[in-house]
């Protein structure tokens, strides 16, 4: 019987495990399967390259500092949102240590002082032609393009002087010592690079080397473990034999294993062939799934997963037809999951979500879409976060051709692709990914309890490893230039920059809390070499880290001191929201809101939300489940009376949507759903847990009913969903339509607790919220910046949107000199309770003849 997984075709044969006296339990196959059925005995030759040397680069520790500058305030715009922060004090800097990337050194944990080290070997040649000159290998999957070509070409600059940071924030310069020792470590790093790697463009190629090659005349296979005492390729086309492909081990830690054509010219290994490496460790054999492997399933009715030798013939591989769309100048993405992306309680696939979702995206009006759990993660339920196999797609979805084809659509219909990357940590599962993967607790990562995260219960990279930047910058290039995502979203990057990973501490903005003995330099200066990477072959893409810290400099260039990425998540504003949607009306004050969404550092770009998939997982609510709850169950139907509950929570949802997108930043990100208020929870499909205490975690029945997306309740015409989506479309066009979100001119000119009345300007609009729960205010007077006709261009309360139609649209507002709220001009406005309306200066329009006659523009409610 024959079973088919995303495409590939598996014999459906139950292997058979051997466990021996391995503490891992691994799986020791003895049966044999090929996916194409066939199989090929032939002789095969070993081959190690020669190897060259590079120094190793240090671990140190530093911190960073913050300033906030308001956009805005009530009658002063520049003037200062946050408290006169401590004066630091000068810290000092402590000898620097690195890591030896030898097998003997990692498996001790060894640490050698800077000043000391002179040069490590590489763990591969400069000259690779020395060993197959005559038949250089490539990557699996890589076709020559003229695209692939350019980026080649493209060089990464320099690094600069790294001193204009100082210029932009002067409190800075209070911990200068420690922010000019790690660019220093960064330069450092960069140069050894260069020398010993032949630049940061050639380092992130790592998968040219490392993994599966193929060269005219057959396979290399690589793996870099060096705490392994014995290595063989097993699989399907060698019957699982590890007697058959034993692989031999340079000095360096790397095995290697030559694997020639058959007699007919075709590959050792066919496509679509499973793969382990069977390692003897210090801990007992084990088999692994390759570290730098590109695609990997579980086969129905297995536990553990296999990689996947994918090298498909040219004529099946996908052939990008699209460019990559231009960069928007403001972000407007749309957070998503392929698998819950389904109205169906199912696992969605790629292919679905390019036909159905991506032009509902389109269509809504945002012009990103953020893709999360790509990389593959032996954990469903994980929603992607403990990824098993880094360079791998998620199988769940479909093939790795499927998601290309996904992306090329997305490409065609002017849609940027930001995958949502993990590499702040990894799965601790040891059977399916890198953890203990040549049997060492500190092989990729950090040993004992520095390398294990006690609340996510996961693997911690050790960025002060020679091979684990290789792995990490070359893993963050291959997703580009392979899939030609636009982009990333770097998961936990807090965690990553701080020992103790954000948890259990308060970040207040004293500048100590950045720059102290908590800060993992050897982190930042990773997150400095990618975003240097990236930046520098990929002008076009972006970059947006997951920071709650506030970690100055952040969003500044690397050439200029900074971190280098484009924008910071301003993940601060959702969880003012749930605080205040835990409160009374009355309890709300302006200033706290405002004060909340424009507290960011000046020239650093965020990208704002109210809600992300944070929210909606179970356990946690909804905005407009914390606003409506249980009534949307039963007043959701436009056929039957609305509730004072549902009434109130669809104004707020809207009123809370268009002020975080007005204020809170550059970028605006919206998780799927959510525009509409989707109803309840996330959860993933799961069984009954029982804990060693005793304690029994009830499950779901492995249900899929809450894990998918109703997007037929914001589509449907007689439910109130509709309106909620309608508005949050037409939000997105206005933004499109003026670019408020980056407009250079932006004052808030009023916060008034009294009236609960939010007034600001961005370019030329000019947005009045009335956060009251019944005082609607006629004839009420906004300032303003410009003089001329102003125009409703968007309303809350339309009744297409679900409002109660208390404005008409139809009215012109003329400005009238005379200084309002600092400012030099003013209108005359009606200000309904809860609603939110955005007013346009109505330029260069054609001259109306004959007499204009203003209309009442308040209706009858």
């Amino acid at each position: 019987m024959l079973f088919c997984v995303s495409g590939l075709r598996f014999p459906r044969v139950s292997p058979v495990y051997r466990f021996g006296a391995s503490s891992f339990n691994g799986a020791s196959w003895s049966c044999s399967l090929s996916l194409l059925l066939k199989k090929h005995h032939f002789s095969r030759r070993i081959f190690i390259e020669k190897s060259s040397s590079y120094s190793a680069f240090s671990s140190l520790t530093v911190a960073a500092s913050k300033k906030v500058l308001d956009p805005g305030g009530q009658g002063d715009a520049s003037s200062p949102m946050t408290d006169q922060l401590e004066s630091p004090s000068t810290i000092s800097d402590d000898p620097q240590v690195i890591h030896n990337v030898d097998s003997e050194g990692m498996e001790d944990d060894k640490m050698i002082a800077v000043e000391e080290q002179e040069s490590f070997p590489s763990v591969f040649a400069n000259n690779d032609e020395e060993a197959h000159a005559e038949e250089p290998s490539v990557p699996l999957h890589r076709k020559a393009s003229t695209e692939k070509s350019e980026a080649k070409s493209r060089s990464i600059p320099p690094p600069g002087e790294g001193q204009k940071i100082y210029e932009i924030d002067s409190l800075l310069l209070g911990f200068r010592n420690h922010i000019d020792y790690r660019y220093a470590q960064y330069k450092k790093i960069r140069k050894e690079i260069d020398k010993y790697e032949g630049g940061l463009e050639v380092f992130s190629r790592g998968y040219e080397k490392l993994g599966f090659t193929r060269s005219e005349t057959g396979i290399t296979y690589r793996e870099w473990a060096p705490g392994a005492k014995s290595a063989a390729l097993i699989g399907d086309f060698n019957n699982w034999n590890p007697s058959a492909d034993t692989m031999s081990q340079n000095e360096f830690g790397v095995w290697e294993i030559f694997l020639p054509n058959t007699a007919d010219g075709s590959p050792a290994i066919p496509h679509g062939s499973r793969v382990k490496i069977r390692m003897e460790t210090r801990s007992g054999v084990k088999d692994s799934i390759p570290a730098w492997i590109k695609f990997s399933v579980q086969a129905p009715g297995e536990i553990p997963y296999s990689g996947i030798y994918y090298d498909p013939p040219e004529e099946e591989k996908y052939v990008f037809k699209h460019p990559h769309p231009k960069r928007p100048k403001s972000l407007r993405i749309y957070e998503s999951h392929v698998g819950m992306s389904s109205m169906e309680p199912l696992i969605n696939t790629y292919a679905n979500f390019r036909d159905n979702v991506l032009p509902r995206i389109k269509r809504l009006g945002y012009n990103a879409v953020q893709i999360m759990a790509i990389q593959e993660h032996s954990y469903y339920a994980s929603f992607g976060y403990h990824v098993t196999n880094f360079f791998a797609p998620s199988s769940r979805f479909g093939t790795p051709d499927d998601l290309k084809s996904l992306i090329d659509r997305a490409h065609e219909l002017g849609l940027l692709v930001l995958m949502d990357i993990v590499h702040s940590h990894a799965s601790n599962n040891v059977l399916d990914g890198l953890n203990m993967f040549d049997g060492t607790d500190a092989h990729y990562f950090h040993s004992g309890s520095k390398g294990h995260h006690w609340m996510w219960d996961s693997r911690l990279f050790n960025y002060g490893s020679w091979e684990v930047l290789r792995f990490l910058l070359s893993n963050a290039r291959w997703w580009l230039e392979e899939y030609k995502f636009d982009g990333f979203r770097f998961d936990g990057v807090t965690s990553m920059m701080y020992t103790h990973h954000g948890l259990q501490v308060a970040f207040t903005g004293n500048y100590n809390e950045y720059f102290g003995y908590a800060t993992d330099v050897d982190a930042v200066v990773y997150l400095m070499l990618v975003n240097d990477m990236i930046h520098g072959l990929y002008p076009e893409a972006v970059t947006i880290g997951e920071d709650v810290s506030g970690m100055p400099t952040f969003c500044l260039p690397v050439q200029d001191g900074g971190v280098g990425f484009d924008y910071r998540l301003h993940m601060a504003v959702a969880d003012k929201w749930i605080e205040l949607l835990k409160k009374r009306d009355e309890d709300w004050k302006m200033g706290d809101i405002v004060y909340t969404l424009v507290n960011r550092r000046w020239l650093e770009k965020c990208v704002v939300y109210a809600e992300s998939h944070d929210q909606a997982l179970v356990g946690d609510k909804t905005i407009a489940f914390w606003l409506m709850d249980k009534d949307m169950y039963d007043f959701m139907s436009l056929d039957r009376p609305s509730s004072p509950i549902i009434d109130r929570g669809i104004a707020l949802h809207k009123m809370i949507r268009l002020i975080t997108m007005g204020l809170g930043g550059e970028g605006y990100l919206n998780f799927m759903g959510n525009e509409f208020g989707h109803p309840e929870w996330i959860d993933f499909p799961r069984g009954e847990q029982h804990l060693p205490s005793g304690k029994v975690i009830p499950g779901n029945n492995f249900s899929y009913d809450k894990c998918r997306r109703r997007f037929d309740l914001g589509d449907a015409d007689y439910l109130r969903y509709k309106g909620m989506q309608q508005f949050d479309q037409a939000m997105q066009h206005v933004e499109a339509k003026y670019g408020f979100m980056t407009s250079e001119h932006q004052y808030i000119s009023r916060k008034d607790e009294g009236e609960r009345v939010i007034v600001f300007e961005r370019g030329n609009l000019v947005f009045v919220f009335n956060f009251h729960w019944h005082e609607s205010y006629g004839g009420y007077r906004v300032g303003c910046s410009k003089p001329g006709k102003y125009k409703i261009v968007l309303d809350s309360d339309d009744l297409l949107f679900g409002g109660f139609n208390r404005l008409n649209h139809d009215v012109e507002f003329f400005s009238t000199e005379g200084w309002y709220d600092n400012r030099p001009r003013s209108l005359l406005v009606y200000a309904p309770n809860r609603t939110a309306v955005v007013y346009a200066l109505v330029e260069d329009e054609p001259k109306v003849t004959g007499n204009l006659q203003l209309t009442e523009n308040v209706k009858n409610c």
